[in-house]
């Protein structure tokens, strides 16, 4: 008996903190821009602030699609943090954002037409991707993913890069290749300004 009390208690506690935690959210005021007007709502957060200059290199990784013709909120995500950031004074240009994709997550970078003829629905993530692209946020689909379902490479939207896998992509982000000619001979260099170290013919490195 009592302790069928103490749980009663307890979850009219519960849902009294529910309660005030609802009506705090209801005063938060969720918003659109400074970027994006129409993705990435976010609420303002009195007191934060940022050194001058603070650079950001995030790469998301997202493996799970939305519900076909509905826009993934998890790509939303990106749109949130360059919104927010943006507003609490970091320069947009100091944002290096890169979308991963993978898993059934794929087939939602594909065009509308390619994707409606799977799905019998519009894309719903088209324009926001697009968006995040032209904004300079890198949308990259995994090949392995991309062949494990069908994806070919000319069905992606405009501006998607194809790598070998997904994973591999968070370590090579912003390196270089150049083709290099001396008195010791030619070779291909790779500029990875991840790597801490490199062996002595380039192929592997460490972070």
């Amino acid at each position: 008996m009592s302790i069928t009390k103490g749980i009663g208690s307890a979850s009219l506690g519960f849902a009294a903190a529910l309660l005030v935690a609802g009506q705090a959210s209801a005063k938060s005021d969720f918003d659109y821009g400074p970027v994006f007007d129409t993705f990435g709502k976010h609420a303002h957060v009195e007191g934060v602030s940022f050194p001058e200059n603070q650079t950001f290199k995030v790469a998301f990784d997202v493996a799970k699609a939305a519900s076909p013709g509905e826009v993934n909120r998890k790509f939303e995500s990106l749109a949130r943090f360059i919104n927010m950031h943006v507003a609490n004074g970091v320069k947009q240009e100091n944002l290096s954002l890169a979308l991963v994709v993978h898993g059934s997550a794929t087939e939602e970078v594909l065009k509308t037409a390619n994707f409606k003829e799977r799905k019998g629905l519009p894309n719903g993530n088209e324009t926001l991707l697009v968006a995040l692209m032209e904004k300079g946020v890198d949308v990259i689909v995994c090949g392995q993913s991309a062949a494990a379902h069908g994806v070919e490479k000319n069905a992606l939207i405009d501006g998607v890069k194809m790598v070998i896998d997904g994973l591999s992509y968070q370590y090579l982000v912003g390196s270089t290749v150049d083709y290099s000619e001396s008195l010791t001979g030619s070779q291909f260099v790779v500029e990875n300004p991840n790597a801490s170290s490199t062996c002595g013919c380039g192929a592997s490195f460490s972070l």
